[in-house]
């Protein structure tokens, strides 16, 4: 049997639920050992529900069990950097959901808490584990659609109507650009292995939702003229898509950050229209054997922990330019 990677899940929210604590009790390497809640009958039926063992009333308790290995964290953005910084010292491992954390500063004391005692760091962007962004990455080296001109990349849902959500607060890190705007951000510079010069940003800050960002576009500025263009909403028709376009075609994936639908790639060029279906596997499961490798020192991650730092630089300056009206040299 192989070793297992031991994991406690600080919170009980969503995404733990339906996403991360199901994908990993299918993976290879995962084992979700406890979950906690600041409400213990929250973390009891949440861990009832879904055949955990353990279960604990307080997040420190989670922290002190001996028999945890790596923490996932999906609290409100805000509680990021003290969780993630407490558990560290206390020698797990960490996987934090995006954004890292509220702003740079505070994600490198994060990553630094982590590089001293000792443990991984990971912000958990899963749609980049998927295979079909190898796959990308072949036909962009092959030269197939010449050079890159341009990327776009959009990422919309729409519930205004959901008042107590985190997401439209903002001394918890609410907004379009910290809850989904991450994705394009992070994509572009996934795709251009370089980090952009500037960054310009406009948003609709919503009077209904304590002035968070519920819908902003913008511009990143890559090296050798080549720019991303992206829109994300909470606040508009769902949409996730990512187009990348050269001088000789294009490549467009549909469902760029999602999982459940079949991967595709579609290619056009002057020769030909194609599409390509990649084997489609829960990226919340290639994310968390991939983590547990690491962690087991059989590979190292495809994204240090620094990259967390250089997205959330990008992040931080997008919102700064949305709400000052001013182009950010990063």
């Amino acid at each position: 049997m192989n070793k297992k990677l031991r994991w406690g899940v600080v919170g009980t929210a969503a995404i733990a639920e339906h996403a991360f604590i199901p994908a990993t009790q299918q993976s290879e390497l995962g084992l979700v050992q406890a979950i906690a809640s600041r409400d213990e009958s929250k973390a009891q039926e949440m861990a009832q529900r879904l055949g955990i063992e353990r279960y604990y009333g307080s997040y420190e308790q989670l922290i002190d069990d001996p028999d945890i290995d790596a923490l996932y964290i999906p609290l409100p953005n805000h509680l990021h950097r003290e969780w993630a910084i407490r558990g560290a010292q206390a020698g797990k491992h960490i996987l934090c959901e995006k954004p890292a954390s509220l702003n740079t500063q505070e994600t490198i004391e994060m990553v630094e808490a982590c590089r001293e005692n000792g443990v991984c760091f990971a912000e958990a962007f899963m749609y980049r584990y998927s295979d079909k962004h190898r796959r990308v990455r072949e036909i962009m080296d092959s030269g197939e659609i010449g050079d890159i001109r341009f990327m776009r990349g959009v990422f919309n849902y729409c519930t205004p109507d959901d008042t107590g959500n985190v997401r439209f607060h903002q001394a918890m890190g609410g907004g379009s650009i910290y809850d989904i705007g991450v994705y394009p951000i992070s994509a572009a510079r996934m795709i251009m292995q370089s980090e952009p010069l500037w960054a310009s940003a406009h948003a609709f800050f919503s009077p209904e939702h304590d002035h968070v960002d519920m819908a902003a576009s913008g511009l990143l500025a890559f090296p050798g003229g080549i720019s991303l263009m992206f829109e994300c909403s909470m606040w508009a028709y769902n949409r996730s898509f990512f187009e990348i376009t050269g001088t000789k075609g294009r490549i467009e994936l549909p469902f760029m950050f999602g999982w459940r639908e079949n991967p595709q790639i579609i290619v056009d060029t002057d020769q030909e229209h194609r599409e390509e279906k990649i084997h489609g596997i829960n990226h919340y499961i290639l994310q968390s054997d991939h983590f547990a490798r690491a962690v087991f020192g059989e590979q190292e991650l495809p994204y240090s922990a620094e990259d967390a730092v250089h997205n959330m630089k990008l992040v931080e300056a997008c919102i700064r330019s949305a709400r000052e009206g001013v182009q950010i040299k990063i």
